[in-house]
């Protein structure tokens, strides 16, 4: 079984792999909570752990995929976008494409009918959608980081991850996408929408496992979604200022809070354009986790203007079933907690 290493950078003893494009969505409900897919144990990547909907470009349904080398490859583009509206689909049911300015409404029969077919390649997407007479909804999915995996892994991805937004009208929202259905053990065996905050709590006891991507802009959404509820009277304005603030902060720059991390060139990136190939800086002392660094795009736009976030890092223990007590942090903070648990290590 394959499994994706965030622990360390490559040795050069390995041809370097290709990292494969990949697209993958954080959809939120009209409700503000995320959706989070339970993966199958026998897959060959984040087994068992909660991702979001994503997966692979298909050149058969999404049409051209940069090719390898072509500056295309690591940016956001049409293949990227389709790939991720085609992947929610199959994977979840949740079809993001509109038809006079809504989201389609299909019945349940023929979702999952054509679920089937997509995913066996049966029927191009884009032909489906053109039967339907809909247009995807590229325009809804908004830039949120790109990941790289570490050169050190076999199988490598080039991710191009979104935010969906969901209606936060419930009249405009077909009722077959208010529950998330796996895709009969496929690849998921769950689909689930849940506050941010939720899904970090489950991953801090070690409930669900997180890796890094997924773990840290969870992080993110839930430093902008400090609550998940409102009084039903205030509640439609409250989520829509929720939304509102997430999409400044997702705008604007600079992406550090710290003085310092505000001073790394990384801090005048937008988050639509962060890079992110994990690295690691050392193993903590007192409780053996790696501390991974994002701020560094991986080997690939080594030489290119492109980088992550240098004031968060990902603190996390890597085992054969997964990551485990992953919790991002800012890097100064931990750094200071080394420097001092060595300083407590040299008096005893």
């Amino acid at each position: 079984m394959a499994q994706i290493n965030y622990s360390s950078s490559a040795t050069g003893r390995r041809p370097l792999s290709e990292p494969r494009p990949s697209s993958s969505v954080l959809v939120l409900s009209p409700q503000n909570q995320v959706l989070l897919l339970h993966r199958v144990k026998t897959s060959t990547s984040f087994a068992s752990a909660h991702v979001f909907p994503g997966g692979n470009l298909d050149a058969f349904h999404d049409g051209l995929v940069p090719a390898v080398g072509s500056p295309e490859r690591h940016h956001d583009g049409l293949a990227y976008r389709l790939g991720a509206i085609r992947e929610t689909f199959e994977e979840t049911g949740i079809l993001l494409a509109k038809k006079d300015g809504d989201l389609v409404n299909l019945s349940t029969e023929e979702r999952d009918a054509a679920r089937k077919m997509i995913h066996g390649n049966q029927t191009k997407f884009l032909d489906w959608l053109e039967s339907l007479k809909v247009e995807p909804d590229i325009d809804g999915l908004v830039p949120f980081t790109r990941w790289i995996t570490p050169a050190i892994n076999p199988k490598r991805f080039t991710t191009q991850m979104y935010l969906y937004m969901l209606p936060l009208t419930r009249s405009q929202m077909p009722s077959e996408m208010l529950i998330p259905t796996p895709d009969n053990g496929v690849e998921h065996t769950a689909a689930l929408f849940a506050p941010a905050q939720t899904f970090l709590s489950r991953a801090s006891t070690n409930s669900i496992i997180l890796f890094p991507p997924q773990a840290y802009l969870l992080h993110l959404v839930a430093t902008i979604f400090t609550t998940t509820s409102a009084a039903p009277e205030e509640g439609p304005l409250y989520l829509a200022s929720q939304r509102e603030k997430l999409l400044a902060f997702l705008s604007s720059t600079p992406t550090a809070e710290t003085d310092k991390g505000k001073q790394h060139k990384s801090a005048l990136i937008p988050w639509g354009d962060k890079v992110m190939s994990p690295h690691t800086l050392f193993v903590r002392k007192d409780d053996k986790r790696v501390v991974l660094a994002l701020d560094k795009p991986g080997p690939e736009l080594k030489d290119s203007a492109r980088g992550g976030d240098w004031e968060r890092v990902v603190l996390v223990n890597f085992g054969k079933g997964g990551p485990t007590n992953v919790e991002i942090r800012r890097r100064e903070d931990v750094l200071r907690e080394e420097r001092e648990s060595k300083k407590d290590e040299q008096r005893l």
